[in-house]
């Protein structure tokens, strides 16, 4: 475990192909005055789901969709061989020194039978007892029977601190063969559902639904539960098997004691075995605490033999009897504990531990009752024997194993927290962050020796919280300055920094979200902007590849905020790129309508105002009274729901664009009038343009060749004219070129030709040049574009023109306006046929 000594091929560099990091030399005189190179930010890539994510620490994970090349094939299956080598792994560390002796299970036959019959049966069973029971000695024994009733053998999980999923993620890490890659939620499932295993799950924490999720979701995997009365009960549709473990009777409880001891007990401990037996309940943690202190007091009495024997302390008073030696009376010099000890013997046992174990128990206890792995002893005991005190803690029962690591014994903590062990708790808080800050960020250690270790750091990460705000910061130490305290990073977010990465590169992602959760809160206390804005972007990773669309899109958007402040170029760049996968993914278009490149989308804004389908009336989206049939457009192609009347405001006042492109089509109208108008003036002839002004012709949709020719005049009939010309229908007077052969939506175009209006309402041309009906002139008759067809429309003659500088955001003829093509106000409705023209100015509509 010792960082700069590292095994071959133990933490991956070596043999992997790289360069391996340079040192300086050493001077052999002053070795201690070198600076090594620092080493590079250590960035790992793994697959989540359908996402590849590189790890990034410094400025914050990267997160793409993953290419068909990075893939990673179809998991497979540890072999036996392997299974075995990964459950040795997996189990605490040997404490040092000699062997210590396995008691045996006592009075335990009939409940170890039971749970191997229902188990080679297929059933599930929950194992129920108190702490300190013998819970986890019993699936030891339980597991070794059930090795051969399944395919994929036995699999030990931890429930301690774990959801569902995070075991169902664990039990596909210890049956597939997948480094560095996360199945999604569906593929999870596929997977577990082919595993075939007697899962042995201790320490279970939850039940109800979240146990139901699980059992579901393994149906070829027979579970063995362990599990405190505390714990929610299995639902009642789960079918799970319920197995009580209580406490030992009186003779296993002096049985035990007897072998805890490691001799016979006399008449005195065997009446003081009995009494401890009623209080205790049997329990056996109870007894073998109780043997811890047997064995205490049979050493002390030998050392003091030892003293006696070999004359240590030759100047003996002279009024003390030579034929009475020092420790005669042994018996009555060491007593046996009182009943009070015996119950809660914790400060009693570490009273008389070493130093080391001492220490050892005050760091526990700063933590929660998380211990630290025996490899970080020395360097935070400060003693390079501290790791021995680990098997005295062992030996006195004062820790049980939790998964791959050891903690305190049940009550153990309350103990010593009553006997005075929390003083000083900040200072070792303190020093146990800085050491697994530096530990955890070191390139020799894996993320997996990171995750296995992630108690104890998120204990101490959770108790520095609290202490994050620069008035609540523990005091320099003696000798060092202040200054150097303020100067450097908050410990709490240093920590966080350093352990986050190697949890999400490790896979415990439960233990990524914790870490950063609590680099956020630490963060935010110590003012730290920069480290909070990197917190909530890889928050923002962790939900987009959970599936939490609403919750990445949050955090991200937080993170992009932060970093925008700080002008945080590159941190900026990685959380839109990421924001946008999220919008990608939602099917949204990113804040602000840009992509992660800054790009705005076309389609961002959302179009507040349009105009309906079928229309607007004169009056402004007004109801029109009754009897009155004065609309400009009096098509209705389908049928739309009655609108809610929004007055003058609500059509007149729309969105910006619409407004100006108002504006811009009433100049383009001025613009050419004004063209128009210089050209009829320029010419010095005495035959005055304006003086024989005609109808132009309309534009044919009957044409056989296709194209757009013009209508010959009709000579005879009703509309003719001086210049032989026809009277304009219409459809050739009012329509706005359309965009497709269908026209605008809603109508319909002419296949013939339209009928003329009634003589009654139709203007008659004349010779003479026409009055307008408005004061704005009308462009001549030619047009350098001939219209296309427009869809039938009928104007009514009573509806008057309306002053041309009025906005407006209604809809001509053809339908609703585009916002390519500005509508613009050039005329009236009502004109004469000899004032309209064959067609209007480019992209012109009516005006209310």
């Amino acid at each position: 475990m010792d960082p700069n000594n590292p095994g071959p091929e133990e933490y991956g560099h070596d043999g992997d192909g790289e360069t391996p990091r340079q040192r300086p030399p050493r001077d052999p005189i002053t070795p201690d005055f070198g600076h090594p190179t620092p080493a590079l930010a250590r960035t790992v890539q793994l697959v989540s789901g359908d996402f590849l994510l590189t790890v990034n620490p410094v400025d914050g994970s990267e997160i793409e969709v993953c290419p068909p090349g990075e893939r990673p094939a179809r998991p497979v299956k540890y072999t036996a061989a392997e299974r075995a080598e990964l459950a040795r792994a997996a189990r605490p560390p040997v404490p040092p020194g000699a062997a210590q002796p396995r008691l045996p299970l006592l009075e335990r036959q009939e409940e170890r039978e039971r749970l191997v019959r229902l188990l080679a049966r297929g059933r599930s069973v929950r194992l129920t007892g108190p702490a300190g029971s013998g819970r986890t000695a019993l699936l030891d024994v339980v597991a070794e029977d059930c090795a051969d009733l399944a395919p994929d053998g036995v699999v030990r999980l931890s429930g301690y601190r774990r959801t569902a999923s995070d075991l169902l993620h664990d039990l596909f890490a210890a049956v597939h063969k997948a480094p560095l890659y996360r199945p999604e939620r569906d593929e999870l499932l596929q997977y577990v559902h082919e595993i075939g295993a007697v899962v042995v799950l201790d320490d279970l924490e939850f039940g109800g639904s979240g146990l139901d999720e699980l059992l579901d979701a393994t149906p070829e995997c027979a579970f063995l539960l362990s599990a405190t009365p505390d714990v929610p009960a299995p639902s009642a549709d789960s079918r799970v098997e319920e197995v009580f473990l209580g406490g030992l009777d009186r003779a296993g409880g002096l049985e035990l004691l007897e072998r805890a001891a490691g001799r016979e007990l006399t008449d005195d401990e065997a009446n003081w075995a009995g009494d401890l037996w009623f209080e205790s309940e049997g329990l056996p943690l109870r007894f073998m605490q109780a043997g811890a202190l047997l064995r205490q007091r049979d050493r002390r009495r030998a050392d003091e033999g030892a003293v006696d024997e070999f004359g240590v302390f030759e100047s003996v008073p002279l009024d003390v009897p030579v034929d009475a030696p020092f420790g005669a009376e042994d018996e009555n010099d060491v007593p046996l504990p009182s009943l009070a000890e015996a119950a809660a013997p914790a400060p009693l046992l570490a009273a008389r531990l070493s130093a080391s174990a001492r220490d050892t128990l005050k760091f526990a206890v700063a933590l929660g009752g998380e211990v630290p792995h025996q490899t970080h002893l020395p360097a935070l005991v400060d003693d390079t024997h501290a790791d021995a005190a680990l098997a005295e803690l062992v030996g006195c029962a004062l820790v049980t194993p939790v998964g791959s690591h050891y903690r305190l014994a049940a009550g153990v903590l309350a103990q010593l927290e009553a006997a005075g062990y929390t003083t000083g708790a900040a200072e070792y808080v303190l020093k146990a962050a800085q050491h697994y800050a530096w530990w955890a960020g070191h390139p020799s250690v894996t993320p997996d020796r990171v995750s296995a270790e992630a108690d104890a750091v998120l204990a101490a990460l959770t108790a520095l919280v609290p202490l994050s705000s620069p008035e609540l910061s523990p005091t320099p130490e003696q000798g060092e300055p202040s200054s150097a305290v303020e100067d450097e990073e908050n410990p709490a977010v240093r920590l966080a920094r350093q352990a986050a990465p190697a949890f999400a590169a490790g896979l415990d992602w439960s233990a990524w979200e914790r870490a950063l959760r609590t680099g956020a809160e630490a963060s935010r206390l110590a003012g730290e902007v920069g480290e909070q804005a990197y917190f909530h972007h890889e928050l923002g990773i962790l939900a987009l590849c959970g599936g939490q669309l609403d919750r990445a899109r949050t955090e991200l958007e937080a993170s992009i905020g932060l970093r925008g402040a700080l002008a945080d170029k590159r941190g900026t760049v990685a959380g839109r790129r990421a924001l946008a996968l999220v919008a990608d993914r939602s099917g949204a278009t990113p804040p602000g309508g840009r992509t992660a490149a800054g790009e705005e989308v076309p389609d961002a804004r959302q179009e507040e105002s349009a105009s309906p389908p079928g229309g607007v009336r004169a009056g402004f989206g007004l109801p029109a009274p009754i009897g009155d049939t004065s609309t400009l457009v009096t098509y209705q192609a389908v049928a739309e729901p009655a609108r809610k009347a929004g007055g003058v405001r609500n059509m007149v006042l729309g969105t910006r664009r619409n407004l100006v492109a108002a504006g811009a089509g009433a100049a383009l109208a001025a613009l050419l009038g004004t063209v128009v108008t210089l050209g009829m003036t320029s010419n010095n002839s005495d035959n005055t343009p304006s003086d024989d002004v005609r109808v132009g012709p309309s534009a044919s949709q009957d044409a056989n060749d296709g194209s757009l020719g013009a209508d010959k005049a009709d000579t005879g009939g009703s509309g003719g004219g001086s210049g032989g010309a026809a009277a304009p229908t219409p459809s050739s007077t009012g329509g706005v070129p359309s965009d497709g052969p269908t026209g605008t939506r809603g109508t319909t175009p002419s296949k013939s030709p339209t009928k003329p209006a009634p003589t009654s309402s139709t203007p008659k041309p004349s010779s003479s040049t026409p009055k307008p009906s408005s004061s704005t002139p009308k462009p001549p008759s030619s047009s350098t574009k001939p219209p296309s067809p427009t869809p039938t429309q009928t104007v009514t003659p009573t509806q008057t023109a309306t002053p041309t500088d009025t906005p407006s955001t209604s809809d001509s003829a053809s339908g609703p306006a585009s916002s390519s093509a500005p509508a613009t106000t050039t005329g009236s409705a009502s004109a004469p046929a000899s004032s309209t023209g064959s067609g209007t100015p480019s992209g012109s509509g009516s005006v209310i």
